[in-house]
């Protein structure tokens, strides 16, 4: 699904303008995103009912180049995690 589209859902399912419900999708967005920011010391976003970000972090390690089989060095890393609730697990039959 667009961006897009997730807008028009909102919109018809709020009964809000599409300009409307554009701006509420922002605002929802750029708090998650906020959000992150503030988790980066705890590493943790938890947002009540809909699921947790989680900050992981993957150390140095080498690696080999499947080609030559050449070892390489693959460097530290982080990446973000969601974890869905129990409620959004069941709303999507899982």
């Amino acid at each position: 699904m667009s961006k897009t589209e997730f807008i028009a859902n909102v919109a018809e399912a709020g009964g809000l303008s599409n300009a409307e419900a554009k701006r509420v999708v922002e605002l929802v967005f750029g708090e998650i995103e906020e959000g992150l920011k503030r988790a980066r010391k705890d590493g943790k976003y938890t947002i009540g009912t809909f699921g947790t970000f989680t900050i992981s972090k993957r150390p140095a390690r080498k690696g080999r180049n499947p080609r030559t089989g050449e070892e390489i060095d693959i460097k530290a890393s982080k990446s973000l995690r969601f974890r869905p609730s129990s409620a959004l697990k069941d709303a999507a039959g899982c």
